[in-house]
């Protein structure tokens, strides 16, 4: 008996499948798996490109000396804002004083000749009628006026070569903008009055400035070719610690030539720079507006799938089966992505349970609502360090 027991137990858990399963015929087939759809939203947008570049500025100048001399003042700050014809330096005057009093008093000794060279001609000339004097005497004083002439005339470029140069001892900004902090310090002897003499300062101008940028050679042909638009050079940038579009440039040049080694074009933009807050150097994060404004479909980026270089959707038919649709993105609007081709506003996409819909599947859809949503501001650049130490006040 006791080999006979678990036969016994084998049969009865059989025959209560076998009650539990009556009517096997009358099983129900599993339901059609659900699915949420969503009809595209269709909105009124702008493409942007985004872009990287530094800030430079419109005029650098190294200020020299025209001049040569010991340097004896200087009359600006280290990173000072200057205008054109600000003094900035002076160089001992004397020598060229005593230069420019020499070539005066060359030139009023060259004026006496000349005073007397004519005098002498004139009483030649009266002696002429009554043949007291020969025509040979005559053209020898007209010589000598000439001679004198002549040395009048190189007299008064004397002194003025003599005059500029004293002038030149007053070392003025060229041009406005800020100055970098003095290369040379008062007593120095300067070079000056060729390319390779001493550079006293630098300046550069600082408002506005100018961001460079290279673009690709196929957004150029784009910007090229789209639609002519009010805002068509507008350039929204923010710096490295920013995380909004701040600042606001046109762009006012683009390159005569594509850089055949990387395939780009260098292309600049002006930005008002009135506070001063933008040094040349700095670096950039720029948008530009790449397209007029258009009627996008949009649908979320998880509703895109790759097949190979594909991309591609679920939409649900009228008849609640499954298609594949080809699609062509395009850039991405907050949350959603903008489809450029392949797809009516009236298409039921399938934007959950993508994993249960198969092409020829037949889903139960249940529609939901697609709203946009922008993303967060992008992140600083960099993020500047805290300070190294915090002490308390004393009272």
């Amino acid at each position: 008996m006791a080999r006979l027991a678990p036969r016994f137990i084998l049969f009865c858990f059989a025959l209560a499948l076998a009650s539990c399963g009556g009517g096997g015929g009358s099983q129900q087939a599993p339901g059609a798996p659900g699915v949420d759809v969503a009809l595209p939203l269709v909105e009124r947008v702008s493409d942007w490109d985004a872009f990287t570049g530094r800030f430079d500025s419109p005029e650098h100048v190294d200020v020299r000396s025209r001049v040569s001399g010991y340097l004896e003042a200087v009359h600006f700050e280290d990173g000072a804002i200057v205008e054109a014809g600000d003094l900035l330096f002076t160089i001992d005057p004397r020598p060229f004083e005593a230069v420019l009093a020499a070539a005066n008093g060359q030139t009023a000794q060259a004026r006496a000749q000349l005073a007397q060279a004519r005098a002498d001609l004139d009483r030649a000339e009266r002696l002429l009628p009554s043949r007291a004097i020969s025509e040979e005497a005559i053209e020898q004083r007209r010589t000598a006026v000439s001679t004198a002439e002549a040395g009048l005339a190189s007299a008064n470029a004397n002194s003025a070569a003599a005059a500029l140069n004293l002038e030149f001892t007053q070392v003025t900004a060229p041009a406005a903008g800020r100055t970098s902090s003095r290369m040379v310090d008062p007593g120095n002897l300067v070079s000056g009055g060729n390319s390779a003499g001493d550079i006293l300062t630098t300046i550069v101008g600082s408002d506005p400035l100018y961001f460079e940028f290279d673009a690709s050679e196929a957004v150029y042909l784009r910007y090229q070719r789209r639609e002519r638009t009010d805002d068509v050079s507008r350039v929204e940038i923010r710096l490295q610690d920013e995380t909004e579009y701040l600042h606001v440039g046109e762009i006012v040049f683009a390159d005569n030539r594509i850089n055949s080694t990387s395939g780009t074009i260098r292309v600049r933009a002006r930005v008002a720079n009135p506070e001063g807050l933008i040094r040349p150097g700095m670096l950039g994060a720029a948008r530009v507006g790449g397209s007029a404004f258009y009627e996008a479909i949009l649908v979320p980026e998880t509703a895109i799938l790759s097949d190979g270089p594909r991309r591609l959707v679920y939409v649900v038919n009228a008849e609640n089966i499954v298609e594949p649709r080809v699609v062509t993105p395009g850039p991405p609007s907050g949350n959603l992505q903008v489809i450029s081709a392949g797809l009516e506003p009236t298409d039921r996409v399938v934007v959950n349970g993508i994993m249960r819909a198969r092409p020829g599947v037949t889903v139960t859809p249940q529609l939901v609502e697609l709203v946009r949503q922008d993303l967060e501001q992008p992140t600083a650049l960099t993020q500047a360090q805290p300070a190294s130490a915090a002490y308390p006040v004393e009272q």
